[in-house]
């Protein structure tokens, strides 16, 4: 689903990504983990077309981001860490601008919208205005949008920061249910250990570079610590 190949990005003499080489299957839970400053926003803002790397290449689907740009572009769907919703609209009206954009067909928007919607328990507050909402239901916004035109591959970068326990876990447990439902690929970037526990397969980033790469058992063990905490916080201390 995404293969990342030599990936080198550079801000003046300050390394972002450092030759940094990874490949994803199709499905699965996949969590990005590193502390600030690892690498990840750059690395999500390259996979999204914002940047273009330095050196290295990026596939999604068997497309390159450097000469297939808008083909990959339409299998990805993401969160960013700064939300991005139009605060004076309502969340009908930010869904449809999205659906719009994507292309899709009147009938197609109203029935995934709808179906979206109801799924994250958003259909009462349909017509509000997004300022109005809890930072909670304004992710669950973001991440139907997100899955609007039926992507194959999911980013998500830093996606629960600032939320409640119950709305980290309601967002992770609906990720979790695209996996299953339909095959769909999450690439979870986060500094916080608790939302790598559970991942099909954790890689952690640190200076750019690829420090373990496996499930969480398999990346405690290659860290060396008592918990996949301990490993991770002797790793990039």
């Amino acid at each position: 689903m995404l293969k990342i190949a030599g990936l080198t990005q550079r801000y003046g003499a300050r390394v972002a990504l450092d030759a940094l080489s990874v490949t994803i299957a199709r499905g699965g839970f996949v969590v990005l983990l590193g502390p600030n400053g690892a690498g990840k926003s750059t690395l999500f803002q390259v996979l999204t077309g914002l940047f273009a790397a330095d050196e290295g290449d990026v596939e999604v689907a068997g497309l390159s981001m450097r000469t297939d740009a808008r083909r990959a572009l339409a299998h990805i769907g993401v969160v960013f860490q700064q939300q991005s919703l139009d605060l004076d609209l309502s969340i009908a009206r930010n869904l449809q601008f999205h659906a719009d954009l994507q292309g899709l067909s009147f009938h197609a928007s109203r029935e995934r919208i709808a179906f979206e919607a109801a799924r994250f328990g958003l259909i009462a507050d349909m017509q509000r205005q997004v300022r109005e909402l809890s930072g909670g239901n304004r992710r669950k916004v973001e991440l139907v949008r997100a899955l609007l035109h039926r992507p194959d591959l999911l980013l998500m970068d830093e996606a629960t920061a600032g939320l409640d326990p119950k709305s980290r876990r309601d967002l992770i447990d609906g990720l979790q249910d695209e996996v299953r439902r339909r095959g769909v690929t999450v690439l979870w970037a986060t500094h916080l250990v608790s939302e790598a526990e559970n991942a099909d397969r954790v890689l952690v980033l640190h200076r750019g570079r690829l420090l373990a790469d496996g499930t969480p058992a398999t990346v405690t063990a290659t860290l060396g610590g008592a918990t996949l905490e301990a490993a991770f916080l002797k790793a990039t201390r």
